[in-house]
C-alpha cells in the first residue's frame, strides 16, 4: 500500500491499513461481493477514502501538519519520488481522479497501485489477459497524467 511521505509523518502504513480494514468490515454487512474482482474494488476504495481522510484531517486548514516541516527527520537532500504528487492537496485530486477513471481502469489501478499487485496476478483477479492489464494500465496513467495537469504517475 502506499502512503503519501507527509502522510507517513503522522501515521503509519499499519494504521491506514488497520483503519482501512475497519471500513471495509462495516460495509460488508451490508455488501456481499460476489467475486475476488468486487472485493478488491471494495478494498480499494475504502483505502482511497483512507488516504483521503488523512490528508484532510493533518493537512486541512486546522490539521496538525499544515503548518509544520513533515520530512519526518529525512535530510532535505533526500528529495520524494518525482513521480508522487508533492502537496496534500495534489495527494487528495489523486485520489479522487482514480475514483472517477472508468470502471475497467480504476480496477487495474485499484489493483496495481493500491493492492501493490503484479501485473499477471491483476490480470488473474480481474479475469483477462495481461497484455489487457498493460493496456489499462497505460491508459489509466496517460488520464491520469492529462487530469492531473501533467503531473507523472508511476
Amino acid at each position: 500500500m502506499k502512503t503519501n511521505h507527509r502522510v507517513r509523518r503522522w501515521a503509519e502504513t499499519d494504521d491506514v491499513l488497520q483503519n482501512s480494514l475497519i471500513r471495509l468490515h462495516r460495509s460488508l454487512a451490508e455488501v456481499r461481493p460476489e467475486s475476488a474482482r468486487q472485493f478488491y474494488g471494495l478494498a480499494t476504495t475504502h483505502i482511497r477514502r483512507e488516504l483521503i481522510d488523512l490528508a484532510r484531517k493533518h493537512f486541512g486548514a486546522e490539521g496538525i501538519g499544515a503548518n509544520h516541516h513533515t520530512d519526518g527527520g529525512i535530510a532535505t537532500e533526500n528529495k520524494p519520488d518525482d513521480a508522487e504528487p508533492e502537496t496534500i492537496e495534489a495527494w487528495a485530486k489523486f485520489h479522487e481522479v482514480v475514483e472517477a477513471l472508468p470502471e475497467f481502469e480504476r480496477e487495474v489501478v485499484n489493483l496495481l497501485w493500491y493492492e501493490e499487485m503484479s501485473q499477471p496476478e491483476a490480470a488473474e483477479v480481474l479475469g483477462i489477459s495481461l497484455a489487457t492489464v498493460k493496456r489499462r494500465w497505460q491508459s489509466a496513467r496517460i488520464r491520469l497524467s492529462e487530469t492531473l495537469d501533467g503531473e507523472a504517475f508511476q
